[in-house]
């Protein structure tokens, strides 16, 4: 009857972005997606929609998707910055920086199971994020970089902080917990309505963090390899 129930983004050669969709039209995704050449290899859709998509998929390929990461979705309601935070402060990350912060972006992945990115791909969304001061840095009392978040352009009033990364030797210490207050400081500064941030659901570190800072969660979504 025209009334939208769901909306589907995809854009080769990333997975297929669902959203909370109605049991039926699930199914009749997973059916009209396995019959596009190619079809995709991966899809990112709400967890409680995942069985059934996984089974309507396998229905018509033979093919049983794994999972392959869960995530959370979660909104800034009232940020909460660190009482203590740690010695040295944020700063913006410069083109000098741009070296490491492809460095650290290629660790992020790593970490997050989604390495696959070709060098090619890391260097250009560390300059697409460069374009738009879009990446802050910690710095320790003696300016040595120690954590980067990066934090997407502001569209439609909601801004996203992404790829929130301490390097090994540095972690236990709160960088990451001060400087994600710090950019989603910066993103309500520049006008934001909303800030939100995803978090990989096996990682109760990063889980814990963000919700003593503000965070609240709203959506766990699941990533099926088809």
């Amino acid at each position: 009857a025209g009334e939208v129930t769901a909306a589907v983004l995809e854009t080769p050669p990333w997975p297929v972005n669902v959203s909370r969709a109605p049991a039926e039209a699930v199914a009749a995704l997973a059916e009209a997606l396995a019959a596009d050449d190619p079809a995709p290899a991966e899809a990112l859709l709400p967890r409680e929609d995942g069985d059934a998509f996984a089974a309507a998929w396998h229905a018509r390929t033979g093919r049983r998707p794994d999972v392959h990461h869960e995530t959370r979705l979660y909104r800034l309601a009232a940020l909460r910055p660190p009482q203590v935070p740690p010695p040295g402060r944020s700063r913006a990350a410069t083109p000098e920086d741009r070296a490491l912060l492809i460095d650290w972006t290629d660790g992020f992945l790593h970490d997050v199971g989604d390495a696959g990115a070709s060098p090619q791909a890391v260097a250009a969304l560390v300059d697409d994020r460069l374009a738009h001061r879009g990446v802050d840095i910690w710095t320790a009392p003696d300016g040595a970089p120690v954590a980067m978040a990066h934090l997407t352009r502001l569209v439609a009033g909601q801004a996203r902080v992404a790829n929130v990364y301490t390097p090994p030797e540095h972690r236990g210490h709160g960088y990451a917990s001060a400087l994600t207050a710090a950019v989603s400081r910066r993103a309500l500064d520049a006008g934001a309505g909303e800030v939100v941030l995803f978090t990989d659901l096996a990682n109760p570190t990063s889980n814990a963090i963000y919700q003593r800072i503000g965070y609240r969660p709203v959506l766990d979504r699941v990533a099926l390899r088809l």
